[in-house]
This record gives C-alpha cells, structure tokens and sequence, in this order.
C-alpha cells in the first residue's frame, strides 16, 4: 500500500493529475463560503431546517452545505445531472440524438454542448423559482430577503447561475486534466464535507447531552460498517454469462476459440434511480413554497390545497411516502436500465464477433435471455437501493403506520410495534442513503483510475490479489 502511495508521487503525470484535482476541489470548497447578496443568512437556515423534506433537501446534500448559506454555489452539480438525465431520456424518442449518440466523440460533443446549454437553462430557472419563493418567506417572524423586488430576483439568478456554469465548468476541467470523473468527485466532496458535522452531532449526544450511552455508540459504528460493506459487496456484484468464440482462419492464423464472460451489474441504474424517485416525490412539495393556496384565483387556490395535502401525505415518516419511494425506485430501476442498455444491440455485437452463449442461440433468443436475465437481477438491484434508501428515513423518524386509517389497522400498530420502529431513534444516519451510494461508488471508480495509471506505467497496483472494479456514474 505504501510503495502504491510513493509511486503516485514519483510519477510526474499522475501526480499533476492528483494535485490539480485537489486545487480544483479546493477552489469548489471556496465558493461554498461566498453568500448570495440580499439575503438574511441567520433567518435563512431557520428556514431551512424546516424544510428538509422539500427539494431543498436534496439539492442541500449535492451542494456540500453551500444551500444551507445560500452561496454562489448554492444549487451545486444538480442541474448538470438534472440536464444530463433529461438528453438520456431524449435520446429514446429523438432519432436526432440517438444518431449523434452513435457517431462517436464528434457526436458526443455536440451532446454535450446541449446538456451544457441546458444546464443554463435549469439554472437560471431554478434560481428564479429560489428566488420568488424566498421573497415570500419568513422565518421566526423576521424576512429572509432584505430588499425584496426585480432587483433581488435579478441578482439572485445571475448569482446562482453564474455559480452552477462554474462548478460544471471545474468537474469538466477535473475530467479532462485531473483525475477520476469531475461531476462524481464533486459531489463525493460535498457530500464527505458534512462528515465533521456529522461526528460533532454523535459526540455532542454521547459526551455532552448523555441522550446515547456506549452500547447505542457501537451499535450503530457498527451498524454503518455493515452497511458499507453491503452495498460495496451490491456495487460489485455481477453475474457472469458465458460466451464462447468459434476458432475462424483469418489468413495463415486461427483467430477465436476463447471462452469469456459478458458481465452484467447487479445494479446499473447506480443512484440515478433513487434520484429521479426523490425529483418526483419533491417536486410537489417544492411548488408548495409558493403559497398557492392564497391566490386570488380559484383554479390556481384549489391546486395549492392540492399541494398542501400532497406535502402533509407524503412527508418523511409516513407510510404512504415510504410506499411510494419504494415503488418509484423499483420503478425507474427498470426503466433506466432499459435505456442504457439493449439486449438487441449486445447480442447483435456477439453474434456478428462470432461468439455464442452455450445453450442459447445467436440472435433473438440471445436478446431474450439477456432481457430476462437483466430483468430478474434488477428486481434485486431495486429491492436493494429502495432498502438503502429508506434506511435514513427510518432511523430518523420512523414509519407511522398508527398514521394509517382505522380500518387498516392504526391503533393495532400503536398498541403493538415498538416506539422507536414507528417514530424512529432520533438518529441522523448520515452515511445511508443516497450519499453513501455516491460516496462509495465514487471512491471505488477513483481507485479504479489511479490503479490503471499505476499498471500502465509498470507499477505494483493497490490491490494484491485483484483489481478494483468500479461503477459507472453520471
């Protein structure tokens, strides 16, 4: 491990490389600081911590803490991913894009010339929603934004947007000239800044409000250890199929004969699943900020009692939340799958390479066997990111089924289940969820990179007895 550790910094290439990803994440770090101009910073995280449930939750955890301030950072590498899932999703009806898709890296470019330019887009949209919306709050009796008007609104979106083309222009600059994916590694750095506040929370309980004796300490240190180790076990696991290649005489050589194996990932949607069920769950929730509820007009009131009902439903904790989070991950897993990957187009390569499944034959019923095969493990993949996901929302606040009507079941549930099972331990399971798949699939893809580099210069690679086998990202 040490000699890997020294070789990095003799090899002159890797160890720019290293070094010019540390000063691009350290100048991300530094915008994190710089508040947005007209807001009540104070009156602003009051706010905040009320609303962990909205959108503002989720796009707080891409952003490393700058939401929380309202930086220049404020909406972080979201609209990046948010435009990056939406020309995916264009690719299957738009035969324009699925043709640049397939020209190679002229194609790509101009692929991602569209998701920068829509990334811009989604932005300055989202700055100006923050921006309204926050002109119609207030916090502890006290107004968030100082000089509310055009101006503000103005400010705000050139602000945020100008924030959000800078952090995609330094994941772009940390991809290029750095090392490992930059979008990934900036969110894997907002994500780990919130570490230490992390920790402080525990030893502050444990140490300072006796809330947590030592037994609760390692139940849970422990707790965080099995499930880290689970869910690198999940993002690693593949199943193998056999493929044989048929000896052919190309010239004076016999080309072929070889046995290999197509690999097919257990989970490969990775997070993008979890994300887009939270964008749906969120979105509602989000528009409530709004206050449509006072509008003059009686179409647009009656669509914020909507809203407002919606938001109370399906809040964090409730049955019908955890329902429905579980059935959208489910859900999109498959439907992510379907579009990153075609069992038509592989069986296609593999029969054209002249290789053959033993026991399948070449064409369609290849296609077909690489659909069900995909399909029943993704039905795990989904089962397992739907558990990992939920495990925050339990350990914070629980699942209320005494919520639930009385005909199915709610004073059997609160006579019967354990308090802590229906309003949670008060625990904010920092490494679950959503950030503990992004941090772990993010490090083993960086190891992944560093370890090729090593091997392509002739050095010894950090891993002995293997190779480390990372996931795709975003």
């Amino acid at each position: 491990m040490f000699e890997s550790l020294k070789s990095m910094v003799e090899i002159p290439d890797l160890r720019k490389r290293i070094l010019f990803t540390m000063g691009m994440l350290a100048v991300y770090r530094l915008g994190a600081f710089i508040p947005t101009p007209g807001i009540n910073a104070q009156v602003f995280e009051q706010m905040f911590n009320q609303m962990g449930g909205s959108l503002f939750g989720l796009l707080a955890m891409f952003s490393g803490g700058s939401l929380r301030r309202l930086t220049v950072f404020a909406l972080g590498i979201m609209p990046y991913i948010t435009a990056s899932i939406i020309l995916q999703l264009l690719t299957v009806v738009s035969p324009h894009l699925e043709k640049l898709q397939k020209e190679g890296d002229l194609g790509r470019k101009k692929i991602t010339d569209y998701t920068r330019w829509m990334t811009v887009g989604l932005s300055a949209f989202q700055a100006f929603g923050i921006a309204v919306a926050l002109e119609k709050q207030t916090a502890a009796g006290a107004a968030i934004v100082m000089n509310p008007g055009p101006a503000f609104v103005f400010n705000t979106v050139l602000t945020l947007t100008t924030g959000s083309i800078f952090i995609m222009w330094l994941g772009e600059q940390i991809t290029a000239r750095g090392i490992g994916n930059g979008m990934s590694l900036l969110i894997f750095a907002g994500i780990v800044v919130g570490l230490p506040r992390a920790v402080g929370d525990i030893y502050e309980k444990v140490f300072q409000q006796h809330t947590w004796n030592f037994l609760i300490l390692f139940l849970l240190l422990g707790f965080m250890l099995v499930i880290v180790g689970a869910i690198v076990f999940v993002e690693r696991g593949e199943r193998r199929i056999p493929i044989q290649y048929a000896k052919r005489v190309v010239g004076r050589r016999i080309m072929g004969g070889v046995s290999t194996h197509l690999p097919l990932k257990v989970n490969s949607g990775g997070v993008m699943p979890i994300i887009f069920a939270v964008s749906i769950l969120t979105f509602p929730q989000t528009l409530n900020l709004f206050h449509l509820e006072q509008s003059g007009r009686v179409l647009v009131r009656y669509i914020g009692a909507g809203l407002t009902w919606f938001t109370k439903v399906f809040s964090y904790g409730e049955p019908l939340y955890a329902l429905s989070y579980v059935i959208l991950i489910i859900f999109f897993a498959h439907f992510y799958l379907s579009i990153v990957y075609n069992p038509d187009e592989v069986a296609d390569n593999v029969r054209k390479q002249g290789g053959f499944m033993p026991g399948i034959r070449p064409g369609k019923r290849t296609a077909d066997y690489l659909d069900d095969v995909l399909t029943k493990i993704t039905w795990v993949g989904g089962f397992y990111l739907a558990i990992v996901a939920l495990i925050p929302d339990i350990m914070l606040a629980g699942i209320h089924l005494n919520h639930l009507p009385t005909w199915m079941g709610a004073a059997w549930f609160d006579s019967h289940l354990p308090l802590w099972i229906l309003h949670g331990m008060n625990v904010n399971f920092y490494f679950g969820g959503t950030s503990l798949l992004i941090v772990v699939g993010v490090a083993m893809d960086t190891v992944q990179q560093v370890e090729a580099q090593l091997i392509m210069r002739h050095y010894e690679g950090f891993l002995k007895k293997g190779r480390a086998r990372g996931r795709r990202t975003t």
